[in-house]
C-alpha cells in the first residue's frame, strides 16, 4: 500500500511537471504570434495609408474580440478545461493573424483582427487558469514565469519582425507561416495539460470531490476583492498594451528611422519584461505581491517619461544619443509593466475552487485598457503626436498604484 501511494504520488508530480513545460510553451507562442503581427504594424500602417487615430480605431477590433470573449471565457474553461479550450481558442486566433498578413483593405482588416482578440480573449484565461493549477499542485509561486515564457515568445516574434522588416519580406508571407506553426505547436502542447476535472469538481474542503459546481461567474462579479484586481490589471495592461502598439509606430516617428530600428526598439521592451518576469518569483519571495506592483508601477512613469523626452532629442544631438535614452526608457517601461498581469491572475486564482471565474473577471476588467487604451491614445497621437500622446498611460498606471493592495493573498477563510 504505502509503495502504491508512492508511485501515485510521483506519476501525479511527473503530470504536474509536464504539464509546466507544456504551459510555458503555450505562454510563449502565444506571445510570439501577438508580438508578430504588432512588430509589422508600420508596414500594415503604411499599405494601408492608416494615421495614428486610423491605428487607434482599427486596433480597438483586437479589444472588442477580446471584450466579446473573455466573459465566455470562465463558463467554457469550466466546461471544457483548459486543454480544449486553448486548442480551439488558438484555431481563431491564428486564423485571425493569417487574415491580417492578408488582408488587402481597412474592411478586411477589422474583422480578422475581431478574430485575434476574440481567440486570444479565450486563451488567455484558459492558459492562466492551467498555470494556477500547475503552481498550487508544484507548490511554487512559478507563474510569473509562464508570463516571462509569453514575454520570450514575443521577443522572438519582435525579432522576426525586425529581420523580416529589414529584408522587406511581404507582410502577406511571413503573417501566415508564423500562424500556421503557432496553430500546430499549441495542439500538441495542450496534450500535456492536467486533466480538466480540476477546474469542474474542485471542492472546498467539506464538500466532495466529485461534486459538480456551477462556474461562478456572476457571483466573481460582486467580490470587491476581484473587482480590484481587475482594475490593477486595467492600469498595468494600460501599460503593457499601449508598449505593444505604439513603440514602433513611435520609434519609426518620434524618433526618424526606419521600420527595422522600430521593430527593434519594441524588441528592448519586450526583453527587459522577460527578464524581469524570469527573476519575478525571486522579487515577489523578497518583498512580496503589492511591494513589487507598485514599484513596477513606478518604473512605468519613468521609462515613459525617458521615452518621450528621447524624441524630443531629435536633431539637436546625434541620432546614438535619443537612441540611447529611447532603449532606456523601453527598458524601465518592459520591467515596470511586467508583474501586472501574471500578479493579478495568480492572485485571482488563490482559491481553486473559483479560479476560471475570478481569473475571467479579472482578465475582462483587465482588457478594457485594451478597448479603450488605442483610440484614446490615437485621438492624442493625432492632436499632439504619437510619442507625446503616450502621457496619457500615466492616468491608468496611477490606478494600478492605488489598487495594488488587493493582490494581497487570501487568508484561509476567504
Amino acid at each position: 500500500m504505502h509503495d502504491d501511494v508512492l508511485a501515485a504520488g510521483a506519476a501525479a508530480d511527473l503530470r504536474a511537471r509536464r504539464a509546466r513545460t507544456a504551459t510555458y510553451w503555450v505562454f510563449g507562442v502565444n506571445g510570439c504570434l501577438l508580438s508578430t503581427w504588432a512588430s509589422r504594424l508600420p508596414a500594415i500602417r503604411d499599405a494601408l495609408d492608416l494615421s495614428p487615430s486610423g491605428i487607434g480605431f482599427v486596433l480597438l477590433a483586437v479589444s472588442v474580440g477580446a471584450m466579446a470573449g473573455l466573459p465566455l471565457s470562465g463558463p467554457v474553461v469550466h466546461r471544457l478545461g483548459p486543454a480544449r479550450t486553448v486548442a480551439a481558442a488558438s484555431v481563431v486566433c491564428t486564423l485571425g493573424v493569417l487574415g491580417v498578413g492578408l488582408a488587402p483593405t481597412v474592411l478586411v482588416l477589422v474583422p480578422v483582427l475581431f478574430l485575434v482578440g476574440l481567440g486570444n480573449g479565450l486563451w488567455d484565461v484558459a492558459m492562466n487558469v492551467e498555470g494556477a493549477e500547475v503552481e498550487r499542485r508544484l507548490g511554487v509561486e512559478i507563474m510569473p514565469r509562464f508570463h516571462a515564457a509569453f514575454s520570450l515568445g514575443t521577443v522572438g516574434g519582435a525579432g522576426l519582425g525586425a529581420v523580416m522588416a529589414g529584408f522587406d519580406v511581404p507582410v502577406a508571407v511571413h503573417l501566415p507561416l508564423v500562424a500556421l506553426a503557432v496553430l500546430g505547436a499549441a495542439y500538441a502542447c495542450t496534450r500535456a495539460f492536467l486533466p480538466g476535472d480540476h477546474v469542474r469538481t474542485a471542492a472546498a474542503p467539506d464538500e466532495p470531490r466529485t461534486e459538480r459546481r456551477g462556474s461562478g461567474a456572476l457571483a466573481a462579479w460582486t467580490e470587491p476583492r476581484t473587482l480590484l484586481l481587475g482594475l490593477m490589471v486595467l492600469g498595468m495592461g494600460m501599460s503593457e498594451g499601449s508598449a505593444n502598439d505604439w513603440i514602433a509606430v513611435g520609434m519609426v516617428d518620434g524618433y526618424s528611422v526606419d521600420d527595422g530600428i522600430g521593430a527593434a526598439g519594441y524588441g528592448c521592451f519586450v526583453a527587459a519584461m522577460t527578464l524581469a518576469r524570469f527573476t519575478g518569483p525571486w522579487f515577489l519571495r523578497r518583498v512580496g505581491r503589492v511591494a513589487a506592483l507598485r514599484a513596477g508601477a513606478l518604473a512605468v512613469l519613468v521609462g515613459v517619461s525617458v521615452f518621450i523626452l528621447g524624441s524630443r532629442l531629435v536633431g539637436d544631438v546625434p541620432l546614438a544619443v535619443p537612441l540611447a535614452v529611447a532603449a532606456l526608457g523601453t527598458l524601465l517601461w518592459g520591467w515596470g509593466a511586467a508583474l501586472g498581469f501574471p500578479v493579478g491572475m495568480s492572485a485571482a486564482a488563490d482559491d481553486p475552487v473559483r479560479a476560471a471565474a475570478r481569473v475571467s473577471v479579472v482578465a475582462t476588467v483587465g482588457y478594457t485598457a485594451f478597448l479603450a487604451g488605442p483610440p484614446f491614445l490615437g485621438l492624442l497621437g493625432d492632436r499632439f503626436g504619437v510619442v507625446p500622446a503616450l502621457s496619457g498611460v500615466a492616468v491608468a498606471v496611477a490606478l494600478s498604484l492605488l489598487a495594488a493592495g488587493s493582490a494581497r493573498p487570501l487568508a484561509p477563510s476567504e
